[in-house]
């Protein structure tokens, strides 16, 4: 079967962060998808389309998009167990299991890398023989198929990555239903202070604070404090000092 390794890793790397060095590399990353031609014409052309976007767009802008699309929100996720186990307790044995799998390939993690992240999942395949490669992609394809629709969604240019990868996988790159969520990923939007609650009495800002008054009645039946107690006198301290100047 024809080698799929080159592929792979290009792949990974248009899923990366686009920061200078990865856009330095463009034109050879370019030309290594056409050199091994293990996807077809037009895929072809879909990725020759973004990385073109990727080296001549401003670079500010280029890495904006790219935090805005894969760091915000969970459709876009590119942690792959983040669809699987979300945060479940089954999430941390499942990121042991895939170092293992890594590991005894001879792969071994840079510090803060996540084993389950998409851009590390693909080094991994390109390792493998291109049979074995082929079956893994096929094993997260379901996975995938969320990923690319949640980028469909969006009408982002990185959704063809995803669609190669599904080629690749012998999977046919269609529309799946993913659930609708807001850009910000609202488990960590800060709440507007002062933004009202459900407590009788309270109201958002800019609206009128009602004020209500209700009657103690252990105050009510009590006596006095200061009626069953003579007057303390005062202390020197509060009084002018004699011959003080007004």
């Amino acid at each position: 079967m024809k080698s799929i390794s080159r592929t792979l890793r290009v792949l990974a790397h248009l899923l990366s962060y686009p920061g200078p060095e990865l856009r330095a590399h463009l034109p050879e990353l370019q030309a290594a998808l056409h050199d091994e031609r293990a996807l077809n014409p037009a895929r072809l052309a879909e990725l020759d389309a973004l990385i073109s976007r990727l080296a001549n767009r401003r670079a500010l802008d280029v890495e904006a998009d790219h935090v805005e699309l894969f760091d915000r929100g969970r459709g876009t996720a590119l942690h792959l167990f983040e669809h699987v186990h979300g945060d479940s307790r089954d999430r941390g044995p499942a990121m042991v299991d895939l170092c293992q799998t890594f590991e005894a390939a001879g792969l071994f993690l840079a510090p803060g890398e996540l084993p389950d992240h998409l851009t590390v999942v693909l080094q991994y395949a390109s390792t493998q023989p291109a049979v074995q490669a082929k079956a893994f992609l096929g094993e997260i394809a379901h996975i995938l198929q969320v990923i690319f629709s949640a980028l469909l969604r969006r009408e982002a240019a990185h959704a063809c990555v995803l669609a190669a990868l599904l080629d690749l996988a012998g999977e046919k790159a269609q529309a799946v239903t993913v659930p609708v969520e807001p850009e910000l990923d609202e488990s960590w939007a800060e709440p507007m202070a002062f933004d009202g609650c459900s407590t009788q009495g309270q109201a958002k800002p800019g609206q009128p604070q009602p004020i209500q008054i209700v009657k103690n009645p252990a105050l009510a039946t009590a006596p006095s404090r200061a009626a069953a107690q003579p007057a303390a006198p005062s202390h020197p301290a509060a009084q002018p000092a004699t011959g003080a100047s007004a």
